[in-house]
């Protein structure tokens, strides 16, 4: 009987401790934050994809948090973090398919008034466009746009290091990072282009996407130099790295892809003007693998110029315009290289945008209407969406995708077959 007492006592007492550090170490975990949504999008054009009725259907869970370091040391600074946010899914469109996605875990310091450090998984952007990117070389998810996410899921994490310094002739962002592509339409989804069959294909494209090896030799530079003059912003890009779509065939009996390396160089402007705001950006695409365009295989060097305006109207209605030119060069060589089968690309692009936003009800409800009108390519792209912050935690968001096009092969032409509507339901806390 004292062994049966002394057994119990032990285990109470083992119990205790156990639950008194669990409650220690919960005290010490920082507050999570995130939101629960609810996604679904049904399709309203034919397709040859997996399914035939939607391409969106998923319930999604996002946390996020914060630790705040107190320590006085190098890396332990009152004003460093260790930042974390993640995602859960379930994603109904492969059935039994659940998941998890890591979008931030990354830790920052400033250990000097000149310098801010974050390294690890971050999401990164920069560049003046309004959907449309010229010096911003950051991996996309074009999947995720064209299906109806939240905007957030545009922008894909990175695995970098990114470095800010501010000295006093200017600001300088200097960012190490790996390899990561944008997720564009595989068929599976989404149906796209594929060159290899000569339309558009679905489920059954059949490629293969050679990403760059793992190893030191292809991490990616990005550096921005930018300094604001009175209320204009000056900046300058230049970027090392690859490619971030297959634009370029490695083997084409195999079905081969792959991701070229690239240099860019390029400047922007943006500040008041008009009444509004103004923006130009340029880029000059340097195909480091076919600098002379001569390879028939490989993409062509580039140049881009982009220029935008946007103005708030009153009564909550802002306008927003973009003009985007883009020009392949060497085009003769590359022209003469060609075989009598392959597909001919223009010398050159022009693509106009517009987004007007309207706010109701003491602006808790938006309505926008995004369009994208290529008239070299003659095709398009129709955005519209509204929301409604229901309350502070409910929030619902009702929109179309609209891509249209006179050929397959264009940007946005091959997404043609792609149209949907999409509801989406947030609970945030």
């Amino acid at each position: 009987m004292d062994k049966i007492n002394g057994r119990v006592i032990f285990v109470i007492l083992i119990t205790g401790a156990v639950f008194f550090a669990a409650s220690s170490v919960w005290a010490a975990m920082p507050e999570f934050h995130g939101f629960a949504e609810f996604a679904y999008g049904p399709k309203v054009s034919d397709d040859n994809t997996k399914r035939d009725d939607f391409n969106l259907l998923e319930q999604r869970l996002q946390l996020k948090t914060k630790y705040l370091f107190e320590g006085n040391g190098f890396l332990a600074q009152k004003n460093s973090s260790l930042n974390f946010k993640g995602d859960f899914t379930v994603d109904e469109y492969f059935p039994g398919k659940t998941d998890f996605e890591l979008r931030e875990l990354n830790f920052s310091t400033t250990p000097y008034a000149w310098l801010d450090l974050k390294a690890g998984r971050q999401i990164l952007t920069w560049g003046t466009g309004d959907y449309l990117f010229v010096n911003d070389l950051f991996p996309k998810d074009y999947v995720s746009f064209f299906i109806g996410r939240d905007d957030e899921y545009l922008k894909k994490p990175s695995d970098a290091l990114k470095m800010s310094f501010y000295p006093s002739l200017a600001n300088i962002d200097f960012v190490v990072s790996r390899f990561e592509p944008n997720t564009t339409a595989e068929g599976d989804r989404l149906s796209f282009f594929d060159s290899f069959q000569g339309g558009i294909a679905g489920v059954n494209s059949d490629r293969d996407l050679l990403e760059p090896p793992l190893q030191l030799s292809n991490n990616e530079y990005a550096l921005r130099i930018y300094r604001n003059f009175e209320s204009n912003e000056l900046a300058f890009y230049y970027f090392r790295g690859f490619d971030k779509n297959p634009t370029s065939y490695k083997d084409e009996a195999a079905r081969q892809l792959f991701y070229p390396r690239l240099d860019v160089y390029g400047t922007s402007l943006r500040g008041p003007a008009l009444g509004g705001i103004g923006n130009i950006e340029f880029g000059y695409y340097n195909s480091r693998e076919d600098s002379g365009g001569n390879n028939r295989l490989i993409a062509n060097s580039l140049f881009k110029v982009l220029t935008g305006y946007e103005k708030d109207l009153g009564n909550d209605l802002k306008m927003g315009l973009q003009y985007l030119y883009e020009q392949t060069l060497d085009y003769g060589n590359y022209k003469a290289n060609l075989l009598p089968t392959d597909f001919v690309f223009d010398e050159s692009r022009h693509l106009l945008t517009q987004r007007i936003t309207k706010l109701y009800k003491n602006q808790t409800i938006a309505v926008s209407l995004v369009n994208f009108y290529s008239p070299s390519d003659k095709d398009g792209y129709v955005r519209p969406t509204v929301s409604y912050n229901i309350s502070d935690h409910w929030k619902a968001a009702l929109g179309v995708n609209l891509p249209w096009g006179e050929d397959d092969l264009t940007e946005f032409g091959q997404m043609k077959r792609n149209k949907n509507i999409y509801v989406r339901f947030r609970y945030s806390f």
